[in-house]
């Protein structure tokens, strides 16, 4: 991980048989799918999960994704993903870091970039909507 942020959450994941390739390993594309599910971990520890950002018209779509794979991981094998909370004023931003839970060693690292936009028009805004903003705040004075 570049950087761990002062609120984090972390989740776990089987690696399933519709996972993995010919090859016996982690299919690439499924990281994605245990980085979506740490996000939305962090989201409801922020209070800001689906229901809320959809009763309040905004949405956060991905607007950058990198991702480094340092390490194959294969059919059951059990990750830990951990999802750092960045960057929450102008715009979204966490990082992700994918470990092996049996051994601890790195398998990912990943960050997302995330705007904010109005889901009725599709205009962008230029800052996250300040009730975002104040639940972040007050989670991350909550994990100190």
């Amino acid at each position: 991980m570049r950087k761990q942020g002062l609120l984090s959450v972390r989740t776990e994941v089987e690696v399933a048989f519709h996972d993995i390739d010919l090859a016996r390993v982690t299919w690439h594309g499924h990281y994605l799918k245990y980085l979506e599910n740490a996000r939305w971990a962090l989201m409801d520890r922020i209070g800001y999960g689906l229901e809320t950002m959809l009763a309040s018209d905004e949405g956060f779509p991905i607007v950058g994704l990198q991702v480094k794979f340092i390490r194959v991981s294969h059919y059951k094998d059990r990750l830990q993903v951990l999802a750092s909370l960045i960057e929450w004023h102008s715009k979204l931003v966490i990082n992700y870091l994918v470990t092996d839970c049996a051994n601890g060693q790195r398998v990912a690292r990943a960050q997302t970039t995330q705007l904010a936009v109005h889901v009725r028009t599709g205009a962008m805004m230029f800052e996250l909507p300040p009730a975002f903003v104040a639940r972040a705040e007050a989670a991350v004075a909550q994990a100190l």
